[in-house]
């Protein structure tokens, strides 16, 4: 079992944390992993069940493996399902946080004029898709109004759902600039008043922290293998609430693993979330993505949140009393991401160089450019057009935080 089972905490957090590392090859590398909202890296138990399915592919064969697989998939979708308070029924195995959302929105028929109403803080490429239909189909796209302490005023929901009846609402749970999580709860209640779809991104949010669809009344939710859950890059999950399959949403183009081709001009969905994958997969990805939802419902999502919050705080307090970097994150409620502003005092260099200098150092990072947050960026920063990414989980230790900022201190010495 390894660090899986309920005995994991039962010495205590210390002892507990130690085994998830040892059980995690990145950290006998002896690097300082501080980039989980980036890709966290995959238990050996999940590693396993990867290479143990691509050897039996070379063994027996893609299709014959395939077929001894669907026990194990149908355990994985189950685990996944758990992690969110769904039904397996209601979970569909995809390749991305970003292919489930596309999934999710083409299952609308957009028309001219149609409206997409959404936060400021909105993960990139899914404004990117909401301007693409602006430009492609005319629909129209509304943001929301923030709270003065940042993000998504549900009052500023209520109007514009009063006044412009959108056809979709999307949210993104916690955005990839900024470590604050979003009142997505509020604002679903809101969206089950009034009768409206709403969609939620949670890809930094699936693995980090408990989650309940029921409570958040979404109709769709999307989410990555790759960040919180530690599954296999290429690899995620989109949810689809029973009520939007029992009205037939289904992606535009579904192929003949989401649907049955039954006669000349016809076809038959499948009456389960199955209708928004793909008949072509990575079994063995799927199959380690299982895994790792199987692994964070064991580790306990509430040890996860309570944990990798409590270093992320940690971490804006050493910044704040740093003299190079200051934390800039916003909102009420704040989890594993800490976003920071390099200070001009030390005259520093671009995010994205620091990043790579701390990287020789041994500390994983990552960077955040206007591009990834357009409409906020720039004010949360002082101007600058990039800031520094560092994310918590519950594998990181206060030694990981030392390391950042003795690491940082050097690079901007």
């Amino acid at each position: 079992m390894g660090a899986r089972g309920a005995g994991l905490w039962a010495d205590g957090e210390d002892a507990a944390v130690e085994r998830l590392r040892s059980r995690t090859p990145l950290f006998g590398a002896g690097r300082a992993h501080l980039n989980h909202a980036g890709a966290s890296p995959m238990d050996q138990s999940v590693i396993d069940v990867v290479e143990a399915h691509q050897r039996l592919e070379h063994e027996i064969g893609g299709y014959e493996s395939a077929a001894e697989a669907d026990a194990q998939l149908e355990a994985g979708r189950a685990a996944l399902a758990g992690c969110i308070g769904a039904e397996s029924k209601e979970i569909a195995y995809v390749e991305s946080a970003t292919a489930a959302y596309a999934g999710a929105l083409s299952a609308f028929d957009w028309q001219p004029g149609d409206v997409i109403l959404m936060s400021r803080f909105d993960y990139a490429s899914n404004q990117i898709m909401a301007l693409s239909l602006r430009r492609r189909r005319q629909v129209r796209l509304v943001r929301a109004d923030d709270l003065p302490e940042g993000g998504v005023d549900p009052e500023s929901v209520r109007t514009l759902i009063q006044a412009h009846r959108p056809k979709l609402v999307s949210m993104t749970h916690m955005p990839t600039s900024t470590g604050m999580i979003q009142d997505i709860e509020a604002v679903g209640r809101i969206c089950s008043e009034f009768e409206v779809p709403y969609l939620v991104d949670a890809c930094q949010t699936v693995g980090q922290m408990p989650i309940d669809v029921a409570a958040i009344h979404c109709d769709f939710l999307a989410a990555t293998g790759r960040k919180y859950l530690r599954g296999p890059r290429g690899t995620g999950l989109l949810f689809v609430a029973e009520r939007m399959l029992k009205q037939e949403a289904a992606p535009l183009f579904v192929d003949m693993r989401g649907a049955d081709w039954t006669r000349d001009q016809g076809y038959d969905l499948r009456p389960d979330a199955r209708r928004f994958e793909l008949w072509e997969s990575n079994v063995a990805a799927r199959l380690g993505l299982g895994a790792a939802a199987e692994l964070a419902l064991e580790v306990g999502l509430e040890r996860i949140a309570e944990r990798s919050a409590r270093l992320a705080a940690e971490v804006r307090a050493r910044a704040r009393e740093s003299t190079f970097a200051q934390p800039i994150d916003v909102g009420a409620r704040q989890g594993a991401i800490v976003s920071l502003r390099l200070l001009p005092g030390a005259d520093p260099p671009p995010a994205e160089v620091v990043v790579l200098r701390l990287r020789e150092r041994g500390v994983n990072t990552s960077a955040i450019d206007v591009t990834s947050a357009q409409l906020d960026l720039e004010d949360r920063a002082g101007g600058s057009t990039s800031a520094l990414r560092v994310s918590t989980h519950v594998m990181t230790t206060d030694e990981e935080i030392d390391r950042l900022f003795e690491a940082l201190e050097d690079v901007l010495d």
